[in-house]
C-alpha cells in the first residue's frame, strides 16, 4: 500500500470485476470473485478453449528450417 501526502492509503492492486461473471473480485481468489469462477477459468485453459494463435511460418522457423 502507498500513502499520499494527505495520509490516504491506496491499495497496490486496483479493484477489478471478475473476468468470468463481472462481480467484484475477492482478495482470496483475485482476480476472480470466488473459487468457482477461478476453477471455471482454469478448466477452460485445460480444455483448450483458450489458445494462443500461431501462424504457419512461425512453426517452420522453430524447426530450424529457413526458407
Amino acid at each position: 500500500m502507498t500513502q499520499d501526502k494527505d495520509g490516504k492509503v491506496t491499495p497496490l492492486r486496483p479493484k477489478r470485476p471478475c473476468p468470468e461473471c463481472g462481480k467484484p473480485s475477492s482478495r482470496e481468489s483475485y482476480p476472480f470473485c470466488s473459487e468457482r469462477c477461478k476453477s471455471v477459468d482454469l478448466n477452460r485453459w485445460f480444455s483448450g478453449s483458450y489458445a494462443i494463435p500461431v501462424r504457419d511460418d512461425e512453426e517452420d522457423s522453430e524447426d530450424g528450417r529457413q526458407d
